[in-house]
């Protein structure tokens, strides 16, 4: 039997079944055992019920994406193996003294590893460490990190809860080796032991290493976790945290704390960056460096509160009204989340305006291992003027930015306010409005995306510059892409190449343009119905994506479906 190097794992159950433990269990297990791991969860809104599966890969090599089908299954209610067990190849682990295996439809060579778990543990409750003992003996690695692992979790309990579960672990363990022996799986465990992180913490820690002090938010899935973060954490930092009543305070307060010298971020979702969206101007008109965190779900309205989706998009762009100068980055991985989050502070003060940085649930909320992150990361902040006798907040400069100032200080008192104004602050729209003054400062402010423009990301091309087809995505579609092309491209072929965009505003047009207009055929790959990437980038260089696999369903894209996408696109004349 031929010995597989990689694990594709499913935890199966209903909301209130400790999947979330279970699988955070397994998944740092694998990776202090010296393994790359990946892990997504697809839930329901409700805190208890419905149905929950949690999908997770692990190998020697980086995990980009879950695969289809898992190769183990660990069901912990009757309905997991009712709705999941039909996918799993290798077997099921479940407890057979509550649950029933269906006996039609299991895959070819598909094991029946059905757990005692009232021998085996002291209580039903327990059902989980005993499958996890279980599902770490069948992934072929040792107890010991699980055990250590164990008595880092419980230390909080009991010493009698903390032993049962140890018990309850090492028996599930113990009756896998003698009861089901090999699955023909052998992790290659003994690589360096390396970090578990969500998309939402790393732009947390990398918020906090920019040297952000001030967060507001009210929660709202799927940007919570991000508050959740920095919560427990705040005072050790010397960050100030606010949970406000709602949307419209968190980000008032973000600009109050911005205005007063502090760095300051908010974040939410859709629904609640739509109400948001007037204070955005309000950044962009009084020139205050704020940074916005949007994390997308299913739309309309309340739409899919733990779906993820990429429709957004021309919300972000669109936020406010009238024009004013802001920049929208869009990262791809987690160690992005956390580079883009430092980033985003820099533009914000250097360029004094908003930022947005726009992330989907697929990409907040799943976790895998990522390696160092450094924590010194550079901080920039612009120009503030010096003390004297005629200090202009809002002068004309050929940047666009004005040197600032924090407020109180004597010798540099201005006005800022939200309605159009002078260099000075003072409005020109009460008794006469002034053309020649709106027409010059709203041309200062928007000279500012030139500065900005130069401190995004880059936008490139990724793989062979000849290849047959180029795949365009942004966000969390990147590495699930990148892992295809990698394996279309194997033995030197040059079938697939990759465009990601990740910075949307100032859309790059200049290196979109000589990318899709050099390439052969172009594919989207984008989580909307409405193909907003596209529309962005036919409305910005004029260029049409023929070939298009869009996905709204709540659920992330799959590599089974998305390679079929890939070769029909490759195969259509």
């Amino acid at each position: 039997m031929r010995v597989k190097d990689t694990l594709s794992l499913w935890v199966g159950g209903a909301a209130g079944d400790g999947i979330a433990a279970a699988g955070e269990a397994l998944l740092k297990t694998f990776s202090r055992s010296g393994l790359h791991a990946y892990s997504y969860t697809s839930y329901q809104s409700v805190i208890r019920g419905g149905h929950v599966l949690l999908q997770m890969a692990a190998g020697s090599s980086k995990r980009l994406c879950v695969p289809d089908f898992p190769d183990l299954l660990v069901a912990l209610n009757q309905d997991s193996l009712d709705r999941e067990a039909k996918d799993a190849s290798l077997g099921i682990l479940y407890d057979k003294g509550r649950f029933t295996l269906p006996r039609q439809g299991l895959k070819p060579g598909c094991r029946d590893l059905g757990l005692p778990v009232s021998e085996l543990a002291k209580e039903p409750l327990m059902q989980n460490s005993v499958a996890v003992g279980a599902a770490v003996r069948l992934a072929g690695l040792g107890f010991e990190t699980l055990s250590a692992l164990l008595q880092e979790t419980f230390r909080g309990k009991s010493p009698e809860v903390r032993e049962a579960n140890l018990a309850a672990a090492k028996a599930g363990y113990d009756h896998a080796g003698k009861a089901f022996g090999s699955l023909g799986v052998r992790l290659p465990s003994g690589g360096p032991r390396r970090m578990v992180m969500s998309g939402n913490q790393a732009i947390a820690l990398g918020a906090l290493a920019a040297g952000c002090r001030f967060y507001s938010a009210y929660p709202m899935t799927p940007a919570s976790s991000i508050m959740h973060w920095f919560a427990p954490r705040a005072s050790r930092y010397g960050l100030v945290f606010k949970q406000a009543e709602d949307e419209i305070a968190a980000v008032n307060m973000a600009i109050g704390a911005a205005h007063a010298g502090a760095r300051a971020m908010t974040a939410t979702s859709g629904g609640g960056f739509a109400l948001m969206s007037e204070a955005v101007g309000l950044a962009g008109m009084t020139e205050t460096p704020l940074v916005i965190v949007e994390v997308q779900r299913g739309g309309p309205s309340t739409g899919l509160p733990t779906k993820t989706e990429q429709s957004d998009l021309f919300q972000v762009l669109g936020a406010s009204q009238g024009d004013y100068p802001k920049a929208v980055l869009a990262p791809a991985t987690v160690e992005e989340a956390f580079a883009f989050a430092a980033l985003s502070f820099n533009i914000a003060e250097e360029c004094q305006m908003p930022v947005l940085l726009v992330s989907d649930l697929n990409l907040s909320e799943h976790h895998e291992t990522v390696g160092g992150l450094s924590l010194q990361v550079p901080i920039t902040r612009g120009p503030y003027a010096a003390p004297g006798e005629d200090f202009r907040r809002y002068a004309v400069t050929d940047s666009g930015v004005s040197p600032r100032a924090v407020p109180g200080q004597k010798g540099l008192e201005f006005t800022a306010c939200s309605d159009e104004h002078d260099e000075r602050g003072d409005t020109i729209s009460d008794v006469r409005c002034d053309p020649v003054q709106r027409t010059r400062m709203m041309d200062k402010r928007m000279r500012k995306l030139r500065t900005a423009a130069a401190m995004l990301p880059p936008t490139a091309l990724e793989g062979p510059q000849d290849a047959e087809l180029t795949l365009v995505c942004w966000g969390s579609t990147y590495p699930l892409l990148r892992h295809l092309m990698e394996r279309l491209n194997e033995g030197g072929r040059e079938r697939v190449n990759l465009l990601c965009l990740r910075s949307l505003w100032p859309f790059p047009w200049r290196e979109v343009s000589d990318i899709l207009y050099s390439s052969k055929k172009t594919l989207a790959v984008e989580g909307s119905a409405g193909a907003q990437l596209c529309r962005l980038i036919r409305q910005e260089t004029g260029y049409y994506i023929p070939h298009r696999s869009l996905k709204y369903d709540g659920e992330p894209f799959y590599p089974g479906s998305t390679l079929a996408a890939i070769e029909a696109a490759l195969g259509h004349g």
